[in-house]
């Protein structure tokens, strides 16, 4: 299922990540490789490799801003809660394999273990871990693992820009010595790109540390925010929490972003509500 939120926080995101990236691609290309490196295999070697990762960045990135991160279905008929409001009966029940469900009053409906309400989404995602504007998106059990695919390549391609920076310069630059408007031109784009590519790198780095620790200690941010007592993190072996993100694959497949997550939370039972009276 396609999903695009029209928060104009996540739009405007949006916009300035894509003109980040090709502003990036621009001056790689236009200002690093064609005038110091184009008259080797070398430059077009590093043209390529670079928009190939650009290619897998943008195909993550529009998996994790599309992709339904996990939205718990609304019931096709309406669901008495007075009694629940009232506080009668208990905000938990529990399914055939014992798990709880909780009741969500803003969505109205039953939602399985460890799903979260998202005020701006303004829906119930499954292993919600946080909204973020970047993708427009909750990151989710059904996008977490394209989300991390978009942070891996945007450092791999802040880290790339860089390291092309400092070799070009090492690099004879013959049209920037006949004139010096293109040297000038190219200081500023460089002097831009690098700024550009340590901040993002930097950022990205922090948030993807965030993210496999989360993984690692099966806990989402909300839960760790929350504390909640419902949940207790399992003791699974790194590797097996990975797979629950990334898929069962050959771990190679953990590269691309269209390869389908495999999740054990994605079975019959997780995906619709246990049986209820309406």
């Amino acid at each position: 299922m396609v999903v695009f939120r029209g928060d104009p926080c996540g739009v405007t995101c949006i916009i300035i990540t894509y003109l980040a990236v090709f502003y990036a691609d621009y001056v790689v290309i236009e200002w690093l490789i064609i005038p110091s490196l184009s008259s080797s295999l070398w430059g077009g070697f590093n043209a390529v490799i670079f928009n190939i990762l650009i290619f897998l960045m943008l195909m993550a990135h529009a998996r994790a801003v599309f992709s339904d991160p996990g939205i718990v279905p609304l019931p096709s008929t309406g669901i008495d809660f007075s009694d629940i409001r009232a506080g009668q009966v208990p905000k938990k029940i529990f399914d055939k394999e014992g798990e709880s469900w909780t009741v969500c009053q803003r969505c109205e409906t039953y939602r399985p273990p460890r799903a979260h309400h998202c005020r701006i989404c303004r829906r119930c995602i499954r292993k919600m871990d946080h909204h973020c504007p970047w993708i427009n998106n909750c990151v989710g059990e059904f996008n977490q693992k394209y989300f991390i695919q978009f942070l891996f390549y945007v450092g791999v391609c802040s880290l790339y820009a860089i390291v092309l920076v400092i070799i070009t310069w090492m690099v004879d630059c013959k049209e920037c010595e006949l004139s010096t408007a293109n040297q000038s031109r190219r200081i500023a784009h460089t002097v831009i790109l690098t700024v550009e590519s340590i901040l993002f790198g930097l950022f990205v780095t922090a948030i993807m540390c965030d993210q496999l620790s989360a993984i690692f200690d099966d806990e989402t941010a909300v839960e760790a925010v929350q504390k909640s007592p419902d949940h207790t993190p399992s003791h699974k072996p790194r590797m097996a929490l990975l797979s629950e993100v990334f898929g069962k694959g050959p771990i190679v497949f953990w590269l691309f972003p269209c390869h389908q997550t495999s999740s054990s939370y994605s079975s019959s039972s997780h995906m619709s509500p246990p049986h209820y009276d309406v």
